[in-house]
């Protein structure tokens, strides 16, 4: 079996990506730092899988554990997820970000070169494109300066990770994913933001439970069918899905170059509006929104086209919104 180090492994992404390998039959080890994650959510892996993760409460910024976890655990590939990824409070506090997401990524990739680990994912975003001039958005489309320093975090990490595989002869790929919604089909785990969600869907289930008093809509002036922004929104469990198909091309060395990039999403785009009226349809509720201004960083519009990703990896989305609104309503109801 197959050593995979997980990083961020307890948050909203990196957990359904563990269930995933350890359905896949990999063996895996998280790192989490806990700051915006949950580690009660290892027994709740455990619960799924019926295997429990080895766990380290790591600093990723701190150079010296991160070099003792590697003298400590043997590790043949990484998929990293830890970072911070709100971009409004990224805008608010930019250092913050530069510091965590660059600093703990660089010490990743030190590591690697010391204790020889060839294989590592990068969980990068669709903010590396900025807004995009046409859409669909491929990865050949140009990638623009990002609106936030969350994106630009992304856009840097891409960078300095294809200049690191190119000196060091490593292999790696970048999975571009868009608006990630939707729960394990167990309701034992989902995304659990800490305070006032950034994303939308936990807003709109927190209202619908009553956490919150209204849905604050940002904008309601953009130049699309009903004035709200739209984005391209994939369900968590098929991007679990994708990790473990590009784990697996980078293993078996059917990756074609040091830097592989594919964008991860539905292929449609959604606006905020009709993304209440769908979880209303779907769990025959009714949620009190309001329109407030724009969010500095945000931009009009964003939807993927995930040929390649079908075309390298043998990876498309298969689960309906309608799934990932149910899914989202059990998971609050559950918590």
């Amino acid at each position: 079996m197959k050593n995979i180090l997980v990083t961020g492994g307890l948050g909203y992404i990196g957990s359904h990506t563990v269930v995933a390998l350890q359905q896949a039959e990999y063996k895996v080890v998280i790192i989490d730092d806990l700051s915006n994650a949950d580690e009660s959510f290892l027994d709740k892996i455990e619960t799924i899988t019926g295997l429990k993760p080895k766990f380290h409460l790591i600093d990723l910024k701190d150079a010296e554990t991160v070099n003792q976890f590697f003298k400590e655990e043997k590790i043949d590939g990484i998929i990293h997820f830890a970072a911070y990824k709100a971009v409004g409070e990224s805008v608010q506090k930019p250092l913050m970000y530069y510091r965590n997401n660059l600093l703990g990524l660089i010490n990743l990739l030190e590591a690697m070169t010391v204790f020889n680990i060839d294989h590592f994912i990068f969980s990068s975003s669709c903010t590396v494109y900025g807004q995009a001039d046409e859409m669909p958005i491929h990865e050949k489309t140009p990638l623009k300066r990002p609106e936030a320093p969350y994106g630009k975090t992304k856009h840097m990490g891409e960078e300095i990770i294809s200049d690191f595989v190119q000196a060091e002869n490593k292999n790696a790929i970048a999975l571009r994913y868009f608006n990630p919604v939707g729960a394990h089909a167990s309701s034992l785990i989902g995304e659990i933001p800490k305070g006032i969600p950034n994303n939308l869907l936990p807003y709109i289930s927190q209202t619908a439970a009553g956490i919150r008093e209204s849905l604050g809509v940002f904008g309601a002036d953009y130049e699309t069918r009903d004035g709200t922004a739209i984005r391209d929104y994939i369900d968590v469990n098929d991007l679990a899905d994708a990790h473990v198909k590009a784990l697996n091309r980078l293993l078996s060395k059917e990756n074609e170059s040091n830097l592989e990039y594919f964008n991860l999403g539905s292929g449609t785009g959604s606006t905020v509006l009709e993304m209440i009226q769908a979880f209303e349809k779907a769990n025959n509720l009714k949620i009190n929104y309001t329109i407030q201004p724009r969010r500095e960083g945000d931009i009009q519009e964003a939807y993927a086209d995930f040929t390649l990703a079908k075309n390298k990896l043998g990876w498309e989305p298969k689960t309906p919104l309608e799934t990932s609104m149910k899914a989202t309503w059990e998971f609050q109801k559950n918590l």
